[in-house]
């Protein structure tokens, strides 16, 4: 019997953006959605709800951020809590996925993308969603992830 098909959000935590992304196990990929906003790192949930109920997500996937070393950075304390926030309010499984990098190779793919021609302006939301869909597409792919208990 083959796996059901698993429909996945995923957020890159920020102290004043959000970034999101859909995907699902079926294709195996992901796409940006418009960023949330969040004001001195509280997210705002109207917003993060309002994505919740669009989707019908069966799993979150949270971006971890860790320095290059592997140690945890500044931001890890503050992506637990609102990965355990998500999964209190909307009693879904999360997942914690090393995000290392992310925003460096989503800005460059997004860099690329201008460069073939795509005229719209880069804005930092870009960047966060497109960070949002590489931690994402990490999932997808097997990546390890923590998940939250």
């Amino acid at each position: 019997m083959p796996e059901p098909i698993l429909r996945v959000l995923a957020f890159d935590f920020g102290l004043r953006r959000i970034g999101i992304a859909t995907g699902d196990t079926l294709t195996g990929t992901a796409a940006p959605r418009p960023a949330a906003p969040a004001r001195e790192g509280e997210p705002d949930w109207e917003s993060i709800g309002r994505e919740m109920r669009a989707f019908n997500p069966g799993r979150v996937v949270v971006g971890a951020p860790y320095n290059a070393d592997g140690t945890g950075g500044a931001l890890l304390p503050r992506a637990r809590r609102f990965a355990a926030e998500i999964k209190h309010r909307f009693a879904l499984p999360v997942s914690l996925v090393d995000e290392r990098f992310s925003s460096l190779e989503a800005s460059d793919a997004l860099k690329a993308r201008r460069a073939r021609g795509e005229r719209r302006r880069l804005r930092r939301e870009d960047i966060d969603s497109a960070a949002a869909a590489v931690i994402l597409e990490r999932w997808l792919s097997g990546e390890p992830g923590e998940e939250l208990p």
